[in-house]
Parts: C-alpha cells; sequence; structure tokens
C-alpha cells in the first residue's frame, strides 16, 4: 500500500498495511484511501503513538478478562477455556450499508418464521415443488413431534443471529443461527470495552447504541406471552455452568431481569411450568431457551437427559407457556435447506432477495456431488448440520491427504454435505504486534421477531485473527470486533 502523506515519527501508520484489489477492504478504497465513513477513525489513529493503541488494545483484553468474558473450546481429549480475544479498532458501518441490511435481514427472517409455520402444518411450500419433501423431512432438526402446531404470532423463530459477509460484489449472507444463537453478549461488551477507550471519537461519530438490546428482546418475549398474561414470569433456561456460553446465559438473565434455571429448577404440573423458588412454586409464563431440542424434553426427545423438564413440550403445545426459539426451527437453518430461502421468498413473500445467498452445491444430488469431488481444492464443504466451524474443510488451506479422507466421508453419505466457493470475505485493520494488518471479517447482527420485527443497530463482528485464515469462529481461533453502525 502506498506512504499515506504523514511525517515519520513514533506514531501509528498504515505505510505497510497490505492492501488486495480482489479483497474489499473495509477501511480503505483500493487506492488507499480511507472510506468516507472511516476517515475520522483514520484520522484520529493516525494522531496517536504506538505506545497509545497498544494501551487501548491492553485495556479492552483487559476488560475481557476482569469480566470473565470466556468461553469452551472442546478438543478430542479435553475441553480449554479461553477469553475471547478482542480487537481495539472498532468496524465501522454507514448509515447506507446499515439500511441494506436491516431491509434485507428482517425480509429473511420473516420468510423463515413463514417458512416453518408452513412445514409444520399445511406444508404448501413442498406441494407446490419449490423444496422437496426430503429435504425437510430427512433434516435432523425436523421434528415431527410439532406437526400441527402454530407458533404464538407465528413467531417459531423469536431471536436469529444471521452471519453476513462481504466480497467486492456485496453482502451475503453465508447461513442463518435459528435454534440457540449466541453472541448478544459479546455484542454489547465489545461496545463496553471499546467505547471506554475511544469516548471522544464515539460521541462526535453519531453511533446506534446496542446497550438497550436487554430491553428490546424484553419486550419482543412478553409479546410473546401465553394468552390472558399481561406480566409474564421469564426464566433463562441454560444447560449449566459448564457450557461454552454459560457467560452470556448469565449475562442476558441479568438483562431480562429474568431468571437463570436449570432443568433440575423447574418441573410441570396441572398443564403449566412451575419454577421452584425458596417461597414455593412460581408459574413460569416464557422460557428463553438455551438447551438443545434434543434435552428440552426427556419425555419426548432423548430419554436420558438430565437437562430438560419433563413435560415442557406438552405445555408448550398446549399453549402455556411460551418457548423461545421453538423446538423444531433448526429445519430453517439446516445447510441444504439455506439453499431454497431464495425461492421462499419469491413463494411466500412475492419478493427477490435483497441479499443474495452464497452459491451452494447440494452434495444430495448427483451432479452437484460429482462437481465438489472433482473441485475439492477449490471449495468450502461443510456438514449440514454442524456449526462452529466443526465438520467442514477449506480446500485450498487443506492438504491433498486431508481432501481425500474427508472424499471418503463425503461418498458415504452425500446428504449430510453442501459446498460453496471460497469466499474472498471483506478484511478490516487490526492490531497486531504493535502495527495495523487486515484480517478477515464477518458480521452476525441479530433479529427479533414478536409481534413487530426487530434489527438491532449492531451486531458482534467476528474476526479470523490467523493471518490468512477464513475462520472467524472463537472456537477455530478467532476473536471479535465492535461494530459502530452511523446514524444517517
Amino acid at each position: 500500500m502506498p506512504t499515506i502523506g504523514r511525517e515519520e515519527r513514533a506514531s501509528v501508520d498504515f505505510d505497510s498495511y497490505n492492501l488486495d484489489p480482489a479483497i474489499y477492504d473495509e477501511m480503505f478504497l483500493p487506492d488507499g484511501t480511507p472510506r468516507e465513513h472511516c476517515r475520522e477513525l483514520y484520522n484520529t489513529l493516525l494522531g496517536l503513538t504506538v505506545e497509545e493503541v497498544s494501551t487501548m488494545q491492553e485495556r479492552v483484553t483487559r476488560s475481557f478478562s476482569n469480566e470473565g468474558i470466556s468461553f469452551k473450546v472442546y478438543g478430542e481429549d479435553q475441553e480449554e477455556e479461553r477469553i475471547i480475544p478482542v480487537d481495539c479498532l472498532p468496524r465501522i458501518v454507514s448509515a447506507e450499508d446499515w439500511s441494506l441490511l436491516e431491509r434485507g435481514l428482517a425480509q429473511r427472517l420473516k420468510t423463515l418464521n413463514l417458512f416453518l409455520e408452513d412445514v409444520y402444518n399445511d406444508a404448501r411450500i413442498i406441494r407446490d415443488g419449490v423444496i422437496p419433501e426430503d429435504v425437510v423431512t430427512e433434516c435432523p432438526h425436523y421434528r415431527r413431534e410439532l406437526k400441527g402446531f402454530s407458533a404464538p404470532q407465528g413467531a417459531w423463530a423469536v431471536i436469529c443471529g444471521t452471519d453476513v459477509v462481504r466480497t467486492n460484489d456485496g453482502f451475503h449472507i453465508l447461513e442463518d443461527n435459528l435454534r440457540v444463537p449466541s453472541g448478544m453478549s459479546y455484542m454489547i461488551a465489545n461496545r463496553k470495552a471499546i467505547k471506554a477507550t475511544m469516548r471522544r471519537l464515539f460521541r462526535t461519530s453519531r453511533v446506534y447504541g446496542v446497550e438497550r438490546y436487554g430491553e428490546t428482546l424484553l419486550t419482543t418475549l412478553r409479546e410473546l406471552a401465553p394468552e390472558g398474561v399481561t406480566y409474564p414470569a421469564i426464566a433463562l433456561l441454560t444447560p449449566g455452568v459448564y457450557n461454552s456460553a454459560f457467560y452470556e446465559h448469565m449475562f442476558l438473565a441479568h438483562e431480562l431481569g429474568a431468571e437463570l434455571v436449570e432443568g433440575r429448577d423447574l418441573l410441570v404440573e396441572g398443564g403449566y411450568v412451575y419454577m421452584r423458588t425458596s417461597q414455593g412454586l412460581r408459574r413460569v409464563d416464557i422460557i428463553y431457551r438455551r438447551v438443545d431440542d434434543d434435552f428440552l424434553d426427556p419425555l419426548v426427545f432423548r430419554q436420558d437427559s438430565m437437562l430438560g423438564v419433563p413435560g415442557l413440550l406438552d405445555v408448550y403445545k398446549r399453549g402455556n407457556v411460551t418457548l423461545a426459539n421453538a423446538p423444531g426451527t433448526g429445519v430453517a437453518d439446516d445447510k441444504s435447506v439455506y439453499a431454497y430461502v431464495p425461492d421462499m421468498m419469491r413463494y411466500y413473500l412475492g419478493e427477490e432477495p435483497l441479499i443474495s445467498n452464497v452459491e451452494t452445491y447440494l452434495c444430495r444430488r448427483p451432479r452437484d456431488l460429482e462437481y465438489t469431488l472433482d473441485n475439492m481444492q477449490d471449495l468450502v464443504v461443510k456438514r449440514v448440520g454442524e456449526s462452529g466451524g466443526y465438520g467442514m474443510i477449506v480446500g485450498p488451506h487443506a492438504t491433498p491427504e486431508e481432501r481425500a479422507d474427508y472424499a471418503v466421508q463425503l461418498r458415504a453419505n452425500p446428504a449430510d454435505f453442501i459446498s460453496q466457493p471460497v469466499l474472498s470475505l471483506s478484511r478490516s485493520p487490526c492490531l497486531v504486534d504493535g502495527h495495523f494488518e487486515p484480517r478477515h471479517v464477518d458480521l452476525r447482527p441479530f433479529v427479533l421477531q414478536g409481534q413487530v420485527n426487530r434489527v438491532v443497530t449492531g451486531a458482534f463482528c467476528r474476526v479470523a485473527l490467523r493471518r490468512g485464515s477464513l475462520v472467524v469462529n472463537s472456537s477455530q481461533g478467532g476473536g471479535g470486533k465492535d461494530v459502530w453502525v452511523l446514524e444517517g
């Protein structure tokens, strides 16, 4: 990158920051000029010394450490708890870009909820040949136990975390997270940490707040309370302290003013759910559940589950408790079903997608399987039911032996896999060893569906901190950034 005219001194600079015209940079135009909405951040950074920027990073890291903002990584032999790495430079999103994201994400969640309501009832979309029946009914997250059920207000997915990436061709939806989406607490923690180190710039930049996310979520949940309940009692159901996202469960329970409970704290009696308290049983009207479907109710799903509540699904189907998100929502974020979402939008809304999917090959199709096997060195291949960066292979970064081993699994059960081209994810500046380097990023905004649709004006930006890596998941060495959405 050419020198961006400034005097040589002990201040930070971007003189050695590498730009690649094939990769969209979130801060710079291809000629090295800062984008208009990033100019104030750029000028602020140029006025700081290396020591001042390093101190900023240390404060941010210390903030996460002091708050205990961690996650668990599960390996073959052990689990390890780590503090989430967070970069001190915010990613800035212009008002124009955010307007597109907001409209596109609202369109998408509306579509997915219509799809869920349909496939568990009339299944018109299958009958009309828009999506093959086996793609839906053979999905491991499709729950036949919910056939004939309608979610309150049609909100099967109350909370959605959709992963968005950007290339030189624009924004693309990478995947939808509808089962137990995570990352909201990291979005707010990133803001708290970064805002404390850049107070003046934050004030002058006219950044939308994210700190009231808890209030927004609470309003959404209350809109879905069982009929006749004016002041619903809310509980957050957690698998417990050993869960990888337990910090977030504690954080969100506090934000909502909800009780943080485990399955053993709840019981079903007389068609209702109650919470055990020191004053006796207290009825629970809404459960924000962070327990996977399989473990939610041992009378219906896994009988050996110690995490759920026996009889909970029956109470839900009676309408006496609201579950967010509803069991069975996972069929809508399955990676095979993902390929049909644009068709769903045309079918249910009569609209074209505002944000496109990534081109996807379904290995259940013989032609797509053959293409995937022949071009694995150029593709990302994923298991349809996995998340967190597990169960996938990035062809260009894998050895021939790794690709050959993966191909054996692919041939054995093609329906378990999809493939996609390797995208040149956009990059954003990060502080690395005292200087700025570009790193690949994605964006996870959060969309809520109650009586109305609400898009939170912020997001969790995930960063692939390893040089050259495209994998942004924290479980795979990724970190986070604050996201500043600018007012128009």
